[in-house]
Protein backbone atom coordinates (compact mmCIF):
# COMPACT_ATOMS: atom_id res chain seq x y z
CA UNK A 1 0.00 0.00 0.00
CA UNK A 2 1.57 3.68 -0.77
CA UNK A 3 1.28 4.43 2.66
CA UNK A 4 3.98 1.48 3.97
CA UNK A 5 6.04 2.71 1.13
CA UNK A 6 6.26 6.57 2.98
CA UNK A 7 6.22 5.09 6.09
CA UNK A 8 9.30 2.26 4.69
CA UNK A 9 11.19 5.14 2.95
CA UNK A 10 10.93 7.52 6.50
CA UNK A 11 11.86 4.87 8.42
CA UNK A 12 14.73 3.96 6.45
CA UNK A 13 16.20 7.35 6.59
CA UNK A 14 15.72 7.53 10.78
CA UNK A 15 17.79 4.26 10.66
CA UNK A 16 20.28 5.34 8.73
CA UNK A 17 20.92 8.79 10.21
CA UNK A 18 19.23 11.03 6.88
CA UNK A 19 16.91 12.18 9.38
CA UNK A 20 19.17 13.52 12.38
CA UNK A 21 18.04 12.81 15.84
CA UNK A 22 15.81 15.50 17.04
CA UNK A 23 15.95 16.48 13.22
CA UNK A 24 12.06 17.98 11.79
CA UNK A 25 10.27 15.62 9.35
CA UNK A 26 9.50 17.71 6.01
CA UNK A 27 6.11 18.81 6.34
CA UNK A 28 2.75 16.70 5.26
CA UNK A 29 2.49 18.59 2.05
CA UNK A 30 5.70 18.33 1.30
CA UNK A 31 5.56 14.42 1.57
CA UNK A 32 2.45 14.19 -0.59
CA UNK A 33 4.28 16.42 -3.18
CA UNK A 34 7.46 14.28 -3.01
CA UNK A 35 5.72 10.75 -2.70
CA UNK A 36 2.88 12.18 -5.38
CA UNK A 37 -0.10 10.82 -2.76
CA UNK A 38 -3.01 12.46 -0.97
CA UNK A 39 -2.08 14.19 2.45
CA UNK A 40 -4.12 11.37 4.11
CA UNK A 41 -1.70 8.88 3.26
CA UNK A 42 1.12 10.99 4.24
CA UNK A 43 -0.71 11.29 7.70
CA UNK A 44 -1.49 7.60 8.25
CA UNK A 45 2.21 6.66 7.47
CA UNK A 46 3.13 9.28 10.22
CA UNK A 47 0.69 7.97 12.57
CA UNK A 48 2.38 4.21 12.13
CA UNK A 49 5.58 5.59 12.66
CA UNK A 50 4.37 7.44 15.44
CA UNK A 51 2.51 4.29 17.10
CA UNK A 52 6.28 2.78 16.88
CA UNK A 53 7.72 5.37 19.06
CA UNK A 54 10.02 6.41 15.95
CA UNK A 55 8.88 10.53 16.12
CA UNK A 56 6.77 12.57 17.91
CA UNK A 57 4.37 15.29 17.42
CA UNK A 58 4.91 18.82 18.78
CA UNK A 59 1.68 21.50 18.20
CA UNK A 60 1.76 24.00 15.39
CA UNK A 61 5.68 22.97 14.50
CA UNK A 62 5.92 19.55 13.02
CA UNK A 63 7.37 16.28 13.93
CA UNK A 64 10.53 15.11 15.06
CA UNK A 65 12.79 12.18 15.47
CA UNK A 66 12.11 10.29 18.93
CA UNK A 67 15.56 8.14 19.17
CA UNK A 68 19.06 9.13 18.70
CA UNK A 69 21.24 8.16 16.28
CA UNK A 70 23.02 4.58 17.01
CA UNK A 71 26.19 6.49 17.62
CA UNK A 72 27.00 7.50 21.43
CA UNK A 73 28.50 10.92 22.04
CA UNK A 74 31.10 9.51 24.40
CA UNK A 75 32.38 6.57 22.08
CA UNK A 76 35.70 7.43 20.56
CA UNK A 77 35.58 8.44 16.58
CA UNK A 78 36.45 5.24 14.38
CA UNK A 79 35.96 3.11 17.07
CA UNK A 80 34.10 -0.12 16.26
CA UNK A 81 33.01 -2.28 19.09
CA UNK A 82 32.05 -6.05 18.62
CA UNK A 83 32.59 -6.56 22.31
CA UNK A 84 30.15 -4.76 24.38
CA UNK A 85 26.63 -6.31 25.52
CA UNK A 86 24.90 -3.61 27.25
CA UNK A 87 22.32 -1.27 25.04
CA UNK A 88 23.31 1.25 22.74
CA UNK A 89 22.87 4.80 24.25
CA UNK A 90 21.67 5.54 20.93
CA UNK A 91 18.61 3.58 21.45
CA UNK A 92 17.34 4.42 24.45
CA UNK A 93 14.64 6.91 24.58
CA UNK A 94 15.84 9.55 26.95
CA UNK A 95 12.97 12.07 26.85
CA UNK A 96 10.50 9.42 27.54
CA UNK A 97 12.42 7.66 29.97
CA UNK A 98 12.35 11.27 31.54
CA UNK A 99 9.03 11.66 31.38
CA UNK A 100 8.15 8.54 32.96
CA UNK A 101 10.47 9.20 35.90
CA UNK A 102 8.87 12.53 36.73
CA UNK A 103 5.30 10.96 36.37
CA UNK A 104 6.26 7.97 38.54
CA UNK A 105 7.29 10.76 41.04
CA UNK A 106 3.87 12.67 40.91
CA UNK A 107 1.95 8.91 41.03
CA UNK A 108 4.05 7.02 43.73
CA UNK A 109 5.76 10.14 45.62
CA UNK A 110 4.68 8.72 49.11
CA UNK A 111 6.02 5.39 47.92
CA UNK A 112 9.05 6.25 46.56
CA UNK A 113 11.43 7.17 49.81
CA UNK A 114 10.08 4.51 52.36
CA UNK A 115 11.40 0.64 52.15
CA UNK A 116 8.69 -1.05 50.47
CA UNK A 117 8.06 -5.48 50.20
CA UNK A 118 11.09 -7.23 49.20
CA UNK A 119 9.30 -8.82 46.71
CA UNK A 120 8.16 -5.41 45.02
CA UNK A 121 5.37 -3.17 44.29
CA UNK A 122 2.27 -5.40 44.05
CA UNK A 123 1.13 -3.03 40.83
CA UNK A 124 3.94 -3.53 39.25
CA UNK A 125 3.62 -7.36 39.63
CA UNK A 126 0.67 -7.34 38.34
CA UNK A 127 1.79 -5.54 35.18
CA UNK A 128 4.40 -7.83 34.53
CA UNK A 129 2.55 -10.85 35.11
CA UNK A 130 0.22 -9.42 32.08
CA UNK A 131 3.42 -8.81 30.32
CA UNK A 132 4.57 -11.93 30.53
CA UNK A 133 1.45 -13.76 29.66
CA UNK A 134 1.92 -13.14 26.01
CA UNK A 135 5.34 -15.00 26.40
CA UNK A 136 3.34 -18.07 27.37
CA UNK A 137 4.49 -17.50 30.78
CA UNK A 138 1.55 -17.69 33.17
CA UNK A 139 2.00 -16.93 36.85
CA UNK A 140 -0.03 -14.93 39.14
CA UNK A 141 1.93 -11.85 40.94
CA UNK A 142 2.33 -13.85 44.05
CA UNK A 143 4.84 -15.88 41.92
CA UNK A 144 7.05 -13.08 40.77
CA UNK A 145 9.96 -11.24 42.70
CA UNK A 146 10.89 -8.11 41.35
CA UNK A 147 14.64 -8.03 40.84
CA UNK A 148 18.19 -5.51 40.78
CA UNK A 149 18.84 -6.82 37.58
CA UNK A 150 18.73 -10.74 36.49
CA UNK A 151 21.97 -10.42 38.25
CA UNK A 152 21.10 -10.33 41.45
CA UNK A 153 18.40 -12.74 40.78
CA UNK A 154 21.40 -15.25 39.32
CA UNK A 155 23.30 -14.20 42.96
CA UNK A 156 20.70 -15.32 44.82
CA UNK A 157 19.71 -18.45 43.55
CA UNK A 158 23.56 -19.62 43.71
CA UNK A 159 23.60 -18.93 47.39
CA UNK A 160 20.48 -19.98 48.24
CA UNK A 161 19.46 -24.07 49.24
CA UNK A 162 16.82 -25.99 47.46
CA UNK A 163 14.31 -27.74 48.11
CA UNK A 164 15.90 -31.16 46.53
CA UNK A 165 18.63 -30.42 49.27
CA UNK A 166 20.84 -31.13 46.36
CA UNK A 167 24.48 -29.03 45.60
CA UNK A 168 25.94 -28.76 41.89
CA UNK A 169 25.22 -26.21 39.61
CA UNK A 170 25.33 -27.63 35.96
CA UNK A 171 26.56 -25.08 33.42
CA UNK A 172 26.23 -24.89 29.47
CA UNK A 173 29.74 -24.91 27.84
CA UNK A 174 30.16 -22.21 26.59
CA UNK A 175 28.60 -19.95 29.46
CA UNK A 176 27.29 -16.69 29.98
CA UNK A 177 30.47 -15.21 31.27
CA UNK A 178 29.26 -13.29 34.34
CA UNK A 179 27.52 -16.70 35.58
CA UNK A 180 31.03 -18.35 35.48
CA UNK A 181 32.49 -15.53 37.19
CA UNK A 182 29.60 -15.64 39.83
CA UNK A 183 29.93 -19.16 40.95
CA UNK A 184 33.49 -18.87 41.38
CA UNK A 185 33.30 -16.14 43.69
CA UNK A 186 30.66 -18.31 45.69
CA UNK A 187 33.11 -21.44 46.15
CA UNK A 188 29.88 -23.26 44.10
CA UNK A 189 30.57 -26.70 42.51
CA UNK A 190 30.13 -26.33 38.51
CA UNK A 191 29.92 -28.94 36.15
CA UNK A 192 30.01 -28.30 32.51
CA UNK A 193 28.17 -30.06 29.88
CA UNK A 194 28.62 -29.18 26.20
CA UNK A 195 25.94 -26.75 23.59
CA UNK A 196 26.96 -25.88 20.23
CA UNK A 197 24.56 -24.19 17.57
CA UNK A 198 22.81 -27.74 17.09
CA UNK A 199 21.73 -27.38 20.62
CA UNK A 200 22.22 -29.72 23.47
CA UNK A 201 23.05 -33.68 23.78
CA UNK A 202 20.05 -34.70 25.55
CA UNK A 203 21.04 -37.73 26.57
CA UNK A 204 24.23 -36.43 28.39
CA UNK A 205 21.93 -33.92 29.74
CA UNK A 206 19.72 -36.97 31.31
CA UNK A 207 23.08 -38.70 32.87
CA UNK A 208 24.02 -35.80 34.55
CA UNK A 209 20.61 -35.28 36.16
CA UNK A 210 20.58 -39.06 36.93
CA UNK A 211 23.61 -39.40 38.35
CA UNK A 212 25.22 -36.57 39.59
CA UNK A 213 23.89 -34.08 42.68
CA UNK A 214 22.23 -30.95 40.59
CA UNK A 215 20.76 -28.44 42.52
CA UNK A 216 19.86 -26.63 39.54
CA UNK A 217 20.85 -26.56 35.50
CA UNK A 218 21.34 -22.92 34.07
CA UNK A 219 20.45 -22.75 31.16
CA UNK A 220 19.95 -19.56 28.34
CA UNK A 221 18.04 -21.31 25.94
CA UNK A 222 16.82 -18.38 23.61
CA UNK A 223 19.73 -16.18 21.97
CA UNK A 224 22.60 -17.93 23.79
CA UNK A 225 25.51 -16.01 25.24
CA UNK A 226 27.89 -16.17 23.71
CA UNK A 227 26.82 -18.85 20.57
CA UNK A 228 23.36 -16.51 19.80
CA UNK A 229 21.31 -19.93 19.04
CA UNK A 230 18.14 -21.02 20.27
CA UNK A 231 17.36 -24.36 21.53
CA UNK A 232 14.44 -26.11 19.58
CA UNK A 233 10.78 -26.97 20.95
CA UNK A 234 12.08 -30.67 21.64
CA UNK A 235 14.84 -30.06 23.66
CA UNK A 236 12.82 -27.27 26.05
CA UNK A 237 10.15 -30.07 26.63
CA UNK A 238 12.53 -33.20 27.60
CA UNK A 239 14.62 -30.81 30.19
CA UNK A 240 11.02 -29.88 31.74
CA UNK A 241 10.53 -33.60 31.69
CA UNK A 242 13.49 -34.42 33.07
CA UNK A 243 13.29 -31.76 35.77
CA UNK A 244 10.69 -33.45 37.01
CA UNK A 245 11.73 -37.01 36.72
CA UNK A 246 15.03 -36.34 38.91
CA UNK A 247 13.60 -33.97 40.95
CA UNK A 248 16.63 -31.09 39.36
CA UNK A 249 15.76 -27.70 38.98
CA UNK A 250 15.92 -25.64 36.13
CA UNK A 251 16.99 -22.21 35.96
CA UNK A 252 16.18 -20.33 32.58
CA UNK A 253 17.76 -17.22 32.20
CA UNK A 254 15.28 -15.13 29.70
CA UNK A 255 17.17 -12.23 29.04
CA UNK A 256 16.28 -11.49 25.69
CA UNK A 257 12.54 -12.43 25.43
CA UNK A 258 11.16 -9.43 24.66
CA UNK A 259 13.40 -9.65 21.24
CA UNK A 260 11.80 -12.76 19.98
CA UNK A 261 11.00 -12.90 16.23
CA UNK A 262 9.27 -16.39 16.00
CA UNK A 263 5.41 -16.25 18.16
CA UNK A 264 5.83 -20.01 18.48
CA UNK A 265 8.65 -20.21 20.23
CA UNK A 266 8.10 -20.42 24.09
CA UNK A 267 10.32 -20.56 26.96
CA UNK A 268 10.86 -24.14 28.97
CA UNK A 269 9.01 -22.12 31.75
CA UNK A 270 5.48 -22.76 29.76
CA UNK A 271 5.92 -26.63 29.47
CA UNK A 272 6.77 -26.61 33.76
CA UNK A 273 3.91 -28.91 35.31
CA UNK A 274 5.59 -29.80 38.42
CA UNK A 275 6.98 -26.45 39.59
CA UNK A 276 10.84 -26.89 38.90
CA UNK A 277 11.47 -23.79 36.95
CA UNK A 278 12.61 -20.71 38.12
CA UNK A 279 12.27 -18.20 35.21
CA UNK A 280 14.16 -14.89 35.13
CA UNK A 281 13.13 -12.37 32.89
CA UNK A 282 15.54 -8.86 32.22
CA UNK A 283 13.71 -5.46 31.37
CA UNK A 284 17.48 -4.05 31.00
CA UNK A 285 18.39 -5.09 27.81
CA UNK A 286 15.54 -3.00 26.01
CA UNK A 287 15.11 0.22 27.47
CA UNK A 288 16.17 0.59 31.47
CA UNK A 289 19.99 -0.71 31.70
CA UNK A 290 21.20 1.87 34.46
CA UNK A 291 17.66 1.68 36.36
CA UNK A 292 18.84 -2.64 36.99
CA UNK A 293 15.07 -3.70 36.77
CA UNK A 294 14.47 -7.76 36.06
CA UNK A 295 11.64 -10.41 37.61
CA UNK A 296 12.17 -13.74 38.92
CA UNK A 297 8.63 -16.34 38.30
CA UNK A 298 9.57 -18.51 41.75
CA UNK A 299 8.15 -21.77 42.09
CA UNK A 300 5.59 -22.19 45.39
CA UNK A 301 8.11 -23.65 47.31
CA UNK A 302 10.72 -20.90 47.02
CA UNK A 303 8.89 -18.14 48.00
CA UNK A 304 9.63 -17.33 51.08
CA UNK A 305 13.28 -18.46 51.16
CA UNK A 306 13.72 -16.36 48.51
CA UNK A 307 11.99 -13.32 50.15
CA UNK A 308 14.73 -13.66 52.47
CA UNK A 309 17.35 -13.33 50.82
CA UNK A 310 16.18 -11.02 49.13
CA UNK A 311 15.38 -8.43 51.96
CA UNK A 312 19.06 -9.60 53.11
CA UNK A 313 20.36 -8.44 49.79
CA UNK A 314 18.79 -5.14 48.97
CA UNK A 315 16.11 -4.65 51.25
CA UNK A 316 13.99 -3.49 48.47
CA UNK A 317 14.55 -3.08 44.94
CA UNK A 318 14.53 0.78 43.82
CA UNK A 319 10.92 2.49 44.57
CA UNK A 320 11.78 4.75 41.72
CA UNK A 321 12.89 2.08 39.12
CA UNK A 322 9.84 -0.11 40.30
CA UNK A 323 7.34 3.05 39.44
CA UNK A 324 9.31 4.28 36.12
CA UNK A 325 8.89 0.21 34.67
CA UNK A 326 5.45 0.26 35.91
CA UNK A 327 4.09 2.96 33.88
CA UNK A 328 6.34 1.94 30.79
CA UNK A 329 4.30 -1.06 30.81
CA UNK A 330 1.06 0.68 31.65
CA UNK A 331 1.37 3.30 28.92
CA UNK A 332 2.57 0.55 26.30
CA UNK A 333 6.17 2.85 25.72
CA UNK A 334 8.14 -0.64 26.65
CA UNK A 335 6.38 -2.45 24.26
CA UNK A 336 6.81 -0.35 21.62
CA UNK A 337 10.20 0.11 22.26
CA UNK A 338 10.82 -4.04 22.48
CA UNK A 339 9.45 -3.60 18.61
CA UNK A 340 11.84 -0.95 17.46
CA UNK A 341 14.55 -2.29 19.39
CA UNK A 342 13.86 -5.76 17.78
CA UNK A 343 13.63 -4.51 14.30
CA UNK A 344 16.81 -2.45 14.36
CA UNK A 345 18.99 -5.39 16.23
CA UNK A 346 17.33 -7.73 13.34
CA UNK A 347 18.38 -5.40 10.48
CA UNK A 348 21.92 -5.49 12.72
CA UNK A 349 22.00 -8.99 12.54
CA UNK A 350 21.10 -9.84 9.04
CA UNK A 351 23.99 -7.26 8.13
CA UNK A 352 26.65 -9.55 10.37
CA UNK A 353 25.37 -12.28 8.68
CA UNK A 354 26.06 -10.84 5.20
CA UNK A 355 29.31 -9.73 5.92
CA UNK A 356 31.15 -13.07 7.30
CA UNK A 357 29.22 -14.91 4.30
CA UNK A 358 30.82 -12.88 1.82
CA UNK A 359 34.53 -11.59 3.27
CA UNK A 360 34.76 -14.66 5.86
CA UNK A 361 35.90 -18.24 4.80
CA UNK A 362 38.78 -20.60 4.64
CA UNK A 363 38.12 -21.60 8.27
CA UNK A 364 36.07 -19.27 9.73
CA UNK A 365 32.47 -19.63 10.69
CA UNK A 366 29.53 -17.40 11.96
CA UNK A 367 26.81 -19.29 14.04
CA UNK A 368 23.39 -19.14 12.26
CA UNK A 369 21.74 -16.78 14.81
CA UNK A 370 18.11 -15.95 13.60
CA UNK A 371 17.88 -12.83 16.20
CA UNK A 372 19.10 -11.46 19.44
CA UNK A 373 22.58 -9.48 19.79
CA UNK A 374 25.20 -12.19 20.13
CA UNK A 375 26.76 -14.43 17.11
CA UNK A 376 30.08 -16.70 17.85
CA UNK A 377 32.47 -16.31 14.67
CA UNK A 378 34.73 -19.75 15.33
CA UNK A 379 38.42 -18.96 13.56
CA UNK A 380 40.73 -21.45 11.86
CA UNK A 381 42.78 -23.54 14.40
CA UNK A 382 45.57 -22.14 12.95
CA UNK A 383 44.52 -18.44 14.30
CA UNK A 384 44.05 -17.80 17.94
CA UNK A 385 41.31 -15.66 19.03
CA UNK A 386 43.37 -14.11 21.63
CA UNK A 387 45.87 -13.11 19.44
CA UNK A 388 43.43 -11.64 17.04
CA UNK A 389 41.43 -9.98 19.68
CA UNK A 390 44.61 -8.42 20.38
CA UNK A 391 45.94 -7.29 16.85
CA UNK A 392 42.33 -5.83 16.70
CA UNK A 393 42.57 -3.99 19.64
CA UNK A 394 45.51 -2.16 17.66
CA UNK A 395 43.33 -0.98 15.34
CA UNK A 396 40.07 0.39 16.91
CA UNK A 397 37.97 -3.28 16.61
CA UNK A 398 36.66 -4.79 20.03
CA UNK A 399 35.89 -8.19 20.17
CA UNK A 400 34.72 -10.92 23.00
CA UNK A 401 37.56 -14.15 23.07
CA UNK A 402 34.64 -16.86 24.38
CA UNK A 403 37.68 -18.40 26.55
CA UNK A 404 35.73 -16.84 29.42
CA UNK A 405 32.80 -18.11 28.56
CA UNK A 406 34.17 -21.58 29.81
CA UNK A 407 34.79 -23.39 33.19
CA UNK A 408 38.67 -24.09 33.85
CA UNK A 409 38.45 -27.54 33.52
CA UNK A 410 36.74 -27.18 30.06
CA UNK A 411 38.58 -26.60 26.87
CA UNK A 412 37.35 -23.40 25.27
CA UNK A 413 36.44 -23.43 21.51
CA UNK A 414 38.57 -21.24 19.64
CA UNK A 415 36.41 -18.47 18.91
CA UNK A 416 34.80 -14.71 18.77
CA UNK A 417 31.46 -13.77 20.46
CA UNK A 418 30.34 -11.07 17.99
CA UNK A 419 28.01 -8.31 19.82
CA UNK A 420 25.87 -5.89 17.25
CA UNK A 421 24.22 -4.06 19.91
CA UNK A 422 26.53 -0.87 19.65
CA UNK A 423 27.08 -1.27 16.28
CA UNK A 424 25.34 0.16 12.91
CA UNK A 425 25.09 -1.55 9.39
CA UNK A 426 28.52 0.28 8.21
CA UNK A 427 30.61 -0.13 11.42
CA UNK A 428 29.39 -3.96 11.19
CA UNK A 429 30.87 -4.09 7.21
CA UNK A 430 34.01 -2.11 8.05
CA UNK A 431 35.12 -4.42 11.19
CA UNK A 432 34.09 -7.84 9.62
CA UNK A 433 36.66 -6.28 6.56
CA UNK A 434 39.13 -5.43 9.24
CA UNK A 435 38.57 -9.08 11.22
CA UNK A 436 39.73 -10.50 7.22
CA UNK A 437 42.61 -8.26 6.61
CA UNK A 438 44.08 -8.39 10.10
CA UNK A 439 43.75 -11.89 10.27
CA UNK A 440 45.72 -12.30 6.62
CA UNK A 441 48.37 -10.00 8.23
CA UNK A 442 48.83 -12.56 11.15
CA UNK A 443 49.30 -15.31 8.85
CA UNK A 444 51.44 -13.43 6.10
CA UNK A 445 53.80 -12.77 9.56
CA UNK A 446 53.80 -16.24 10.51
CA UNK A 447 54.98 -17.46 7.34
CA UNK A 448 57.43 -14.66 7.04
CA UNK A 449 59.33 -15.61 10.47
CA UNK A 450 58.72 -19.22 9.49
CA UNK A 451 60.67 -18.87 6.04
CA UNK A 452 63.44 -16.75 8.10
CA UNK A 453 63.79 -19.13 10.74
CA UNK A 454 64.00 -22.05 7.93
CA UNK A 455 66.97 -19.87 6.23
CA UNK A 456 68.91 -19.21 9.03
CA UNK A 457 68.72 -22.78 10.29
CA UNK A 458 69.88 -24.01 6.68
CA UNK A 459 72.69 -21.09 6.87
Amino acid sequence: MKYENVKDDLKQQINNGSIKPGGKLPSIRELSIQWGCSRNTVIRAIDELEKEHLIYSVPKSGHYVIVRSSKSEDRPEGQINFAVAAPDPGMIPYEEIQHGLNRAVQLYGDRLFTYGDPLGFPSLREAISRHLAASQVFAGPERICVVSGAQQALHLLASMPFPNGKSAILVEQPCYAGMLKLLSLLGATAIGIARSESGLDLDELERHFRNNSIKFFYTVPRYHNPLGTSLSRQEKEAIASMAEKYDVYIVEDDYLADLETDSKSDPICSYDDSGRVVYIRSFSKIMLPGLRLGAAVLPAAFITLFRMYKSSSDLCTSALSQAALEIHLGSGLFQRHAAMTRERYGIRMKALQEACSRDLNEGFRLSKSAGGIFAQLELPNHLAAEELAAALHQKNVYVFPTMNCYLPSVESANSLRLSIIRTNEKEIEDGIRIIRQTADELMNQRSANQFNRSAVTWI
